[in-house]
């Protein structure tokens, strides 16, 4: 079996897992008690916040553990608006956010809250200037995804952040899952204020996200009930998580570097193949993350080539594992001037440290053969 659909979660380390064995059998006292046990638990859950900003290079705030990316989003962007409603009720985000950000910013409007949703270019890439152009004197929250999560385009983060720090009153939230651990993050150097990861994105266990706050700013909390987390977000912490999870992530950055010029060597092989095949459209351009390739069958059923895929032996998804029983056409493609029928015959293909030359050679084959067989039918099967 090969398995490529990385961007929805990865084969957690060997050695996470048994980090997670490990700390369930050992340290199973609530980290909040206060006899000895519970206060050497709490110490694992610190060490780990520790790790983090340490492997993260973050000098100038904390990290907080949650329960996945999508909390990690809901809380930054919810935390925000809602804290410093007082200072302006205006935000900004793309049009091509993960849905855990776009819908919570959709959620925000019924709050009375009013929102900018950027376009992006045909290469599905945020400008800068339309961004200048949108900010007022209300605007108190930008939030821009590092790496789409389809199409695996790379924002300008680096740009938005020196645009932003001649806005001291705007925040700048970055959500990272497709990102933190694949690519390099100077969080601070960047102006980035809130910062989301997950860790089943960077072969961690699944449950635990990341969340970086700048020191200095406060997040109203979503949830109430107890002071764990800074008092941000109450409830006990799932420790196996978290300690799986900074082992993850620190063992992630040390492949980094490596993984990259694989992915990006891995990646233009599979573009060059596809590029082939005469049925198949390529989405997405440069700047793009080297472990993402994303393309359409134009007025194909994408589950259809899934299937087949999957007898081949191959694991791929349409789009977002979060949106893909959603039989809608791809937001994001239609935000980069896809048509309708594109839109609707998106597949993902995202590699993974397992991966060589032969499985892309293996994938390759499938798809010509996958195209050659629909190719008569594709009347009866749109």
């Amino acid at each position: 079996m090969l398995y490529f659909d990385h961007c929805a979660s990865t084969p957690p380390y060997d050695e996470v897992i048994q980090t997670m064995m490990e700390v369930m059998r050992s340290q199973y006292a609530n980290p909040s008690s206060l006899h000895r046990f519970g206060i050497d638990t709490n110490k694992l859950i610190e060490r780990s916040r520790s790790l983090l900003a340490e492997r993260m290079h973050t000098t100038k705030g904390d990290w907080l553990f949650t329960s996945g990316g999508t909390e990690s989003n809901n809380l930054a962007i919810k935390g925000v608006a809602r804290q410093y409603a007082g200072r302006g009720k205006h935000l900004i985000t793309s049009q091509i956010e993960h849905a855990s950000v776009y819908e919570t910013f959709a959620q925000l409007e019924q709050e009375g809250f009013w929102v900018t949703y950027l376009p992006v270019s045909e290469s599905g890439h945020v400008r800068v200037e339309q961004l200048e152009e949108a900010l007022t004197e209300d605007t108190i929250l930008v939030s821009i995804m590092h790496v789409n999560n389809e199409i695996g385009s790379i924002q300008p983060i680096e740009q938005i952040g020196r645009l932003l720090s001649r806005y001291p009153k705007t925040m700048f939230h970055v959500d990272a899952v497709q990102s933190m651990g694949k690519l390099p993050i100077p969080i601070e150097e960047w102006g980035v204020d809130l910062l989301s990861g997950s860790a089943h994105k960077l072969r961690g266990p699944k449950g635990i996200g990341y969340l970086y706050v700048r020191s200095g700013i406060t997040l109203y909390p979503i949830l109430s009930g107890g002071s764990h987390e800074h008092g941000i977000r109450p409830g006990t912490q799932n420790v196996p998580g978290i300690v799986a999870s900074a082992k993850a992530l620190r063992m992630s950055l040390e492949a980094m570097e490596q993984r990259e010029r694989k992915m990006k060597l891995l990646r233009g092989k599979l573009i060059s193949m596809i590029s082939g095949i005469e049925e198949l459209k390529l989405n997405g351009a440069e700047p793009i993350a080297p472990h993402i390739v994303h393309f359409s069958y134009p007025g194909m059923k994408p589950e259809v080539i899934v299937h087949m895929l999957e007898q081949h032996g191959i694991m791929a998804s349409t789009k977002s594992a979060c949106s893909s029983k959603d039989d809608k056409p791809s937001r994001v493609l239609l935000a980069i001037g896809a048509t309708h029928e594109q839109a609707t015959g998106g597949i993902r293909i995202s590699l993974g440290d397992e991966h060589e030359e032969r499985d892309i050679a293996a994938l390759g084959d499938a798809l010509r053969q996958i195209a050659q067989q629909l190719k008569p039918l594709e009347r009866r099967l749109t």
